[in-house]
């Protein structure tokens, strides 16, 4: 049986409707799901098919295709939340857009081997984004609409697992499927699809009879945008995703790290980035759901925000002096620990400051933004970074981010303060 102070609020929204527990495996797959799909090209397979097919310029070109690739994840996010809150169907608002993300994705991946010039890829690595945009977009509002406040922080944790855990299955598909390169991006896609379908499965909605939002041209124009005088809380947990995001996107150029400042070779960086993703991911486990339950517990979030932005920035440090893989094996183990913090927290953080609960989809996609925003910016600018001092610079540069993530995080309201009188007051109805 759900436990009570669970069910009851779930019922009261529209969404409504799933057991805590088969709500809790649903959200953590399709998160594990969009994970796979995206992380495990981005720190392993497109950096190993554009060595194939841009030869020397491959850095560039990765460059070229991830930015691109995060531009469109940008732009499409908060069209994808307002189309969802305006979904209506039998199948409910969340469950159709998730499904079909997952397939146009699979799809995407799927022929993306069989590019043989920057060009071709550039379209296909844009529509897996663009639809694992719209599956996230979903399957993010189901936090706002279905969980009781004072549980969301386990429950973010446990997304934050997922989350982490979703790369290292992907490594894994990728250090042993059959048939090739084609082959091993066809076991990520159908993977990615699989446990998307059997979230799809476990979830249960009830429309009820909210009104549709409008979806004309001027609705869409302001989904792009806030007002960060009405709704300051909102506009500084923005900012800490976004600023503490970048230091974590130095993940984006590991396998170019490695190639080039260790001279690992191509078959052997299958099982470094395998061994370091295990590293990774047994740290992000341990933290992420301590922190989660231990914020729930002490209804604090701001000090795990502040601890999770220095781990980030010291991880950094150590990886841009890095002469031994001793030192980058401690740098990935004391980054797992800072992004298992931060995830346990962030998610939980955002839901609590939306100004209105009713268009969760769109206002959380905005946050989507500031998540993907730095895997479009790093790309982009890290080639010119690194012509100038190489990995050192780009690290360090990437640490401050992190530190100046705690500083903006400083300034969010703490668990209970979302409406006290003052510059932390946030209406419940935009204009």
């Amino acid at each position: 049986m759900a436990t009570p102070s669970l069910v009851t609020p779930a019922e009261k929204q529209p969404g409504g409707g799933t057991r805590m527990r088969r709500l809790a495996g649903a959200v953590m797959l399709s998160e594990f799901a969009c994970t796979i799909a995206l992380t495990t090209p981005v720190q392993l397979l497109l950096a190993l098919h554009l060595d194939a097919v841009a030869d020397t310029g491959a850095a560039t070109a990765f460059g070229i295709v991830t930015g691109f690739g995060a531009l469109v994840a940008i732009l499409s996010s908060p069209v994808a939340g307002r189309i969802s809150d305006r979904t209506r169907t039998r199948f409910g608002r969340r469950r159709p857009w998730m499904l079909l993300g997952s397939v146009a994705a699979a799809l995407a991946l799927v022929v993306i081997p069989f590019t043989t010039e920057v060009w071709q890829l550039v379209p296909l690595w844009c529509g897996v984004q663009l639809a694992c945009t719209f599956q996230r977009a979903a399957g993010s509002a189901l936090l706002a609409e279905q969980v009781a406040e004072e549980r969301t922080g386990r429950m973010a944790g446990l997304i934050g697992l997922a989350a982490a855990c979703g790369p290292l299955a992907g490594l894994a598909l990728a250090d042993v499927a059959p048939g090739g390169r084609a082959g091993t991006w066809a076991v990520v896609a159908l993977c990615a699809l699989g446990t998307t379908v059997v979230s799809v499965l476990l979830l249960r909605e009830r429309l009820g009879d909210a009104p549709r939002p409008p979806l004309d041209l001027r609705a869409l124009v302001a989904s792009f945008w806030f007002d960060p005088r009405r709704h300051p809380a909102f506009t500084w947990a923005w900012l800490v995703r976004f600023l503490i995001t970048c230091a974590y996107a130095s993940s984006t150029y590991s396998t170019f790290f490695l190639m080039e400042r260790f001279d690992t070779t191509t078959e052997e960086l299958s099982g470094t980035v395998l061994l370091l993703g295990l590293l990774t991911i047994s740290c992000v486990a341990v933290s992420c759901v301590a922190a989660g339950h231990l914020s729930d517990a002490l209804r604090r979030q701001k000090p795990f925000i502040a601890f999770s932005g220095v781990l980030a920035a010291v991880a950094l440090v150590l990886m841009a002096g890095a002469q031994d893989m001793a030192f980058v094996y401690g740098g990935v183990a004391v980054m797992g620990v800072s992004m298992g913090t931060f995830l346990s927290v962030d998610l939980a953080v955002c839901v609590r400051v939306l100004p209105d609960k009713d268009e969760s989809a769109r206002d959380l996609a905005l946050f989507n933004v500031a998540n993907a925003l730095p895997d479009s910016l790093v790309p982009l600018a890290a080639p010119a970074v690194l012509a100038l001092g190489g990995y050192t610079a780009l690290f360090t540069g990437l640490a401050a981010f992190g530190l100046l993530g705690v500083l903006a995080g400083s300034r969010l309201p703490e668990v209970g303060h979302e409406t006290r009188p003052g510059r932390w007051t946030v209406p419940v109805h935009r204009t």
